[in-house]
């Protein structure tokens, strides 16, 4: 069973689609892509633990890091390039960014939301970075290095020429709604945010 932000990028895939799953962990997400949507995927996941489950599962994945690796693949080769709570935790997310939307035709990004009420709540009532059901990590062992909202986001987005196709707002379950990427709304409110992108 899918964790309901990966249901809900799958929905945004095309059946027989080329994919590539940047940052795929055990490839449950492309075994499901695979299954019901008889796309020809292929994955680049930076933990060799991660990789020998995708391999198990009959995947082709290998190792790689989205920070060094995406300069070497040809552009428009993929119908459409997945990142999935990933980009935050990448050294230069606006070139890794660059980068998926020149290999893919379409992008599926999601990502937490660090403005999200709550986070804002405790930094303001506690004065330390908070843990959230998102984001379950101190943050001297966290592993996002780069804290965004989901408007900095957009605004990324829009700095790499990218156009939304689609934007969906995650609650603290999964669960998605659809949002206006340039409503303050979701950037309070929601914890997380998944966007279908193409270069404009």
């Amino acid at each position: 069973m899918l964790r309901p932000e990966l249901a809900a990028i799958a929905e945004m895939v095309p059946e027989g689609a080329r994919v590539l799953d940047v940052g795929c962990g055990d490839g449950a997400l492309l075994e499901h892509l695979a299954t019901t949507k008889k796309v020809d995927g292929r994955g680049l996941e930076l933990s060799q633990q991660n990789v020998n489950a995708c391999v198990a599962r009959g995947l082709a994945v290998i190792q790689g890091d989205a920070d060094t690796d995406l300069g070497e693949y040809p552009s428009q080769v993929f119908d459409i390039v997945i990142l999935s709570q990933t980009i935050q935790a990448t050294r230069n997310p606006r070139a890794v960014l660059g980068h998926l939307l020149r290999i893919g035709r379409r992008t599926a990004v999601s990502l937490p939301n660090f403005g999200h009420w709550r986070v804002r709540l405790s930094l303001m009532l506690h004065g330390r970075m908070p843990r959230t059901r998102a984001l379950g990590y101190e943050w001297y062992d966290t592993p996002n290095i780069h804290l965004c909202t989901i408007a900095d986001f957009v605004s990324l987005a829009a700095h790499c020429g990218a156009a939304i196709e689609q934007a969906l707002a995650l609650d603290e379950y999964g669960r998605t709604k659809p949002m206006h990427p340039q409503s303050w709304g979701p950037n309070v409110r929601a914890g997380g945010a998944i966007f279908l992108l193409r270069a404009r």
